[in-house]
């Protein structure tokens, strides 16, 4: 049986879970390959308590976690409108296939849609083929402001030490 829910981060089965499947992506291909730090692995849930504006939504099968979609709120400008970043998305390799990160970013969009969003954002890898497909079939499209300019990239520049086992963190 699959299970979609908000998670409460002051529950430890849902805090274990998320490590867990954070964890898990972090191994993946697509999440650099690595391992999570200890470090990480000991203080994320914590520190995303601190946060305001956090939305994780975990996905269960038979009680056990598949699947997760880490979200955080931002801000739009140009919309003068709250917008949610699907930062994380992940479904553990042996649940892929049965419609969970549909179900992910469907439940993404309720809570957007239910805090007044303009707009779900999210990255995604050039070669991760298999979420574009999906993105594009849920309706997300490259962002670009003027085709003249053409579309955003997104950059970054790390800062002091990493303490992260993954550059995709």
């Amino acid at each position: 049986m699959q299970e979609i829910i908000s998670a409460d981060l002051s529950l430890p089965p849902h805090a274990s879970a998320i490590v867990f499947l954070l964890n898990e992506y972090a191994k993946d291909d697509m999440g650099g390959g690595a391992e999570l730090s200890e470090f990480v692995k000991s203080n994320l849930v914590a520190e995303l308590q601190k946060r305001q504006g956090v939305h994780v939504v975990l996905a269960f099968v038979d009680g056990s976690p598949a699947g997760m979609a880490l979200c955080f709120e931002g801000f739009s400008t140009f919309a003068c409108k709250p917008l949610l970043n699907l930062h994380d998305i992940v479904v553990v390799a042996t649940y892929r296939g049965r419609g969970i990160s549909k179900r992910l970013l469907a439940r993404a969009e309720e809570i957007a849609i239910r805090l007044g969003c303009c707009k779900l954002t999210l990255e995604v890898l050039e070669g991760n083929a298999i979420a574009q497909a999906l993105y594009r079939a849920a309706g997300f499209a490259g962002y670009e402001l003027d085709p003249r300019m053409g579309r955003a990239m997104f950059w970054q520049k790390k800062l002091g030490q990493d303490d992260l086992a993954s550059d995709a963190l």
